[in-house]
């Protein structure tokens, strides 16, 4: 069996990329890394039949290419994941993996391969509806006369003439996925406009035929009670992990 691992450009791979999204059926947080440019794409190849390909992009600086986030083999190769893995990491000289916990393949190698791993974010998907009403609040989109104050989030809650909390809509990841963020100003919080903003904003997303999602920092605790009251209910964790490096 001869493994061969060459690199390639994005339309080398689309096909395979397909593949893996409709196999995994989840937000892909790392997808926009390929719109941007801030990923390596590598084809894998068995006695030259195409059999998968892996991304890398540099998690602490977007420039370097030090982080597999990427590895997909067709189901018919899997067998051998260990062994392309390796000729792989070989390759492109990574030295992390970061993975999403319900990407099971990619954290499948995270954990045979890795030491020290932990997890750096919380996803979410959507669990339930709400029905929460704030009198007095007014969900709205932003309007050229709203104060920025450096915030240009597209939408905001207003409450008694003050704008109490914003937040919108990211779609830069694989479709029909939006991702869910937003912020409470610091006077108006614990008072419930986060959670309303949340169930607003999964209203939009519905309306525009996207599927809500939201993530947020594994020691974020206020966040994740938050998208929880909403509605949001916990799919997984984003884990990195340093490559062990192999003995001779």
């Amino acid at each position: 069996m001869r493994v061969s691992i060459s690199k390639i450009g994005l339309d080398g791979i689309r096909d395979l990329r397909t593949m893996f999204l409709h196999e995994n059926n989840f937000q892909f947080v790392c997808n926009k890394c390929h719109d941007y440019g801030w990923a390596d794409t590598w084809l894998f190849r068995i006695d030259n039949v195409r059999i998968g390909y892996g991304s890398v992009w540099g998690t602490d600086r977007r420039q370097d290419r030090d982080t597999i986030f990427e590895f997909y083999l067709l189901p018919p190769y899997r067998k051998h994941a260990s062994i392309v893995f390796e000729e792989f990491q070989s390759h492109c000289k990574a030295i992390w993996i970061e993975s999403q916990s319900n990407d099971i393949f990619l954290t499948t190698m995270l954990y045979r391969f890795c030491e020290n791993s932990f997890a750096e974010a919380i996803l979410f998907e959507d669990g339930f509806q709400t029905s929460f009403e704030m009198p007095g609040a007014i969900f709205r989109k932003r309007s050229e006369h709203d104060p920025m104050n450096g915030d240009d989030s597209e939408y905001v809650v207003e409450a008694n003439g003050e704008i109490v909390a914003s937040g919108g809509l990211m779609l830069n990841y694989n479709i029909p996925y939006a991702d869910i963020y937003m912020q409470t100003r610091e006077t108006h919080r614990e008072k419930g406009y986060a959670t309303y903003i949340v169930q607003e904003l999964k209203r939009i997303a519905y309306r525009m035929g996207r599927v809500p999602a939201a993530r947020c920092n594994i020691g974020n605790r206020i966040s994740q009670a938050t998208l929880e009251k909403a509605g949001m209910r916990v799919c997984g964790f984003r884990l990195k992990g340093a490559i062990r490096v192999l003995e001779d």
